[in-house]
C-alpha cells in the first residue's frame, strides 16, 4: 500500500487554513451609505491598505450581499488611495513571484 503523501497533506492544510482566514477576515469589509458618509471620519492611509488586500474576498461577498462595499467612500483622497494600491498589490499582484521562478530542466546546445 502507498502511503499518503505528507507533502502533499501538509499543502492542502495551508490551502484550507489559508482560505478560512481569508473567509474570517472578510467580515472586516464594509459599506457605509452615500448619505452617512458625512458624519464618519474619512478614513485614510492603513484603512486604504487593509481594504485593499481584503478586495477580493470583499468583491466576491459583495455580488451577493449590497451591504458590502470594495471601496470606502468616506476616504481622505491620496494617502487612501495609495493604502488601497498597495494593498491589492498585496493580495492580488502576486504574479510577479512567478516571473522569478528559475526551471530545473536544463538546455543542452
Amino acid at each position: 500500500m502507498k502511503e499518503p503523501n505528507k507533502n502533499n497533506s501538509s499543502k492542502l492544510l495551508i490551502v484550507i487554513v489559508a482560505i478560512l482566514s481569508l473567509v474570517l477576515l472578510s467580515g472586516c469589509a464594509d459599506a457605509i451609505q452615500i448619505q452617512y458618509d458625512k458624519s464618519i471620519a474619512a478614513v485614510g492611509f492603513w484603512y486604504g491598505l487593509w481594504h485593499g488586500i481584503i478586495a477580493p474576498i470583499s468583491f466576491i461577498i459583495s455580488l451577493f450581499n449590497d451591504k458590502v462595499a470594495i471601496y470606502a467612500v468616506y476616504n481622505n483622497g491620496g494617502w487612501y488611495n495609495l493604502g488601497f494600491l498597495l494593498g491589492a498589490s498585496i493580495s492580488i499582484g502576486s504574479g510577479g513571484r512567478a516571473s522569478k521562478i528559475k526551471s530545473k530542466t536544463k538546455l543542452i546546445c
